[in-house]
C-alpha cells in the first residue's frame, strides 16, 4: 500500500464542488486512508457542503493512480492508467446495469490536478471480507449462520454470472482488445506468461514452468470471448445483509471467456479453504455446487474447470512475483526475499499441480 499522498486540499475542494450540482461551499475533512491494494491509492473523503440551503455530509472514495508501473499486465497498446481502465468499465457497466456499482462523480486525466490520475465515487456502506486473517476462519463471514453463508456465496456466484451478460461491443469495450488478436484463452495465456518470465528475470520458477507448459499443451475449447472481472471474488464485493451492494476493482479486467472469471472464483474459494488450511463451514457451498449454480445462471452448462482454476493459480502466483519485485524497489523488503516463491499463492499453485497429477 502506497503512503498517504499530500494533497491540495483547496484543489480537491474545487474539483468536487464543479461536479456536485449546487454544492457551495464544500469543504473536505480529514482524509482517511483504509488498509487497500496495490494497483491504486485509495482514500476515503469526507466532505460537507451546503445545498440550496440544506447542510449535507458525505463520504466519497478517491482512487489516484499509483506512480510505480502497474500491478497487472497490459491488456492492450495504451491502456497503462489502471484508474482510467477501471473507470471506464465501471461506467460500461452501470449504464448496464448488470451489476451493482458504486456511483460515479467523475475521472481526471490530467495528473497537474492533485499529482496522478485519479477518479471519485460515492462510498457503499458493507462489510468486506478480508484476506488476513482469511475471512473464512475470522469476521463476519465466519461468525454468520449457515443461511446466511450460503445466501452470500450464491448471491455472488449470481453477481458474476450477470456480469457476464454484459454485451461488451454494445458497452463499447472494444478498446481492451489488442489490434490484430483474438481475444480468447489462447491470448491470455501468452500475456500472463510473457508477465511472469519478465517479472521472474533470471530467477527459476518450476510450478509456474509447469503450470504454463501443461496449459499451453491442453488448451480447451473455451466459450466465445465475452467481458472478464479479471478478479472475481468476495473480497472486491461489498456485502449487505450477505448480499452484494457494490462490486469493486476492475484493473484487470480483459475480453476473454468467462470461464477465466469463473476459475479465478474458485481458486479463490480454494485458496481461502484448503490453502490455509481451512475447513469448509456449514452452509458453504462447495466449489461443484458453485460451479452449477453459475451454469444455471449463465444459462449453459459447465464443463471441467480444472484448466482455468490452473489458469488462475498461475496468474495469481506470478502477481505475487510482481508485487514482491515492487516491494523491494521500494525497500519494503530486502533483494534477497524468497516471498516471491514462497506464499500462499504459490502453495495453491502447488496444490493444483499435484491434485492434476502434472509432474
Amino acid at each position: 500500500m502506497a503512503a498517504e499522498p499530500s494533497l491540495p486540499i483547496d484543489v480537491l475542494e474545487a474539483w468536487l464542488g464543479a461536479r456536485i450540482e449546487g454544492a457551495s461551499p464544500l469543504r473536505v475533512l480529514d482524509l482517511e486512508q483504509p488498509k487497500s491494494g496495490y494497483s491504486a491509492t485509495t482514500l476515503m473523503v469526507p466532505i460537507e457542503y451546503t445545498c440550496h440551503g440544506e447542510a449535507r455530509a458525505e463520504k466519497l472514495v478517491l482512487r489516484m493512480e499509483n506512480p510505480e508501473p502497474a500491478i497487472y499486465p497490459q491488456q492492450a497498446p495504451g491502456i497503462d492508467v489502471e484508474v482510467e481502465l477501471q473507470y471506464r468499465v465501471m461506467e460500461a457497466i452501470a449504464q448496464a446495469g448488470v451489476a451493482p456499482i458504486a456511483p460515479l462523480l467523475g475521472y481526471e486525466a490530467d495528473a497537474s490536478v492533485l499529482g496522478q490520475p485519479f477518479f471519485v465515487m460515492g462510498y457503499v456502506q458493507g462489510e468486506v471480507p478480508v484476506e488476513n486473517p482469511i475471512y473464512t476462519s475470522l469476521g463476519f463471514f465466519a461468525e454468520a449462520s449457515p443461511a446466511q453463508r450460503c445466501r452470500m456465496v450464491e448471491d455472488g456466484i449470481r453477481t458474476l454470472a450477470r456480469i457476464h451478460s454484459l454485451d461488451w461491443r454494445r458497452a463499447g469495450l472494444e478498446w481492451l482488445v489488442a489490434p490484430g488478436t483474438t481475444p480468447g484463452i489462447a491470448y491470455q495465456l501468452e500475456i500472463w506468461e510473457a508477465y511472469s518470465r519478465r517479472e521472474l528475470g533470471d530467477r527459476v520458477h518450476p510450478p509456474l514452468d509447469r503450470a504454463f507448459a501443461w496449459l499451453k499443451a491442453h488448451l480447451p475449447e473455451a466459450s466465445p470471448p465475452g467481458f472478464s472481472w479479471g478478479d472475481s471474488r468476495p473480497g472486491n464485493m461489498i456485502w449487505r445483509d450477505f448480499q452484494c451492494a457494490c462490486v469493486t476493482d476492475f484493473e484487470n479486467a480483459a475480453i476473454a471467456p468467462p470461464e477465466l472469471d469463473l476459475g479465478w472464483w474458485l481458486m479463490f474459494d480454494r485458496w481461502s479453504h484448503e490453502t490455509y488450511g481451512v475447513g469448509r463451514l456449514e452452509g458453504e457451498p462447495t466449489r461443484a455446487e458453485q460451479t452449477a449454480l453459475y451454469g444455471e445462471c449463465a444459462g449453459h452448462e459447465v464443463g471441467d474447470t480444472f484448466f482455468y482454476e490452473l489458469t488462475a493459480a498461475a496468474r495469481y502466483a506470478a502477481i505475487v512475483v510482481r508485487v514482491m519485485n515492487r516491494m523491494v524497489a521500494e525497500a519494503k523488503l530486502p533483494a534477497d526475499q524468497m516471498l516471491w516463491r514462497n506464499n500462499p499463492a504459490a502453495t495453491c499453485l502447488d496444490q493444483l499441480l499435484a491434485e492434476g497429477g502434472i509432474p
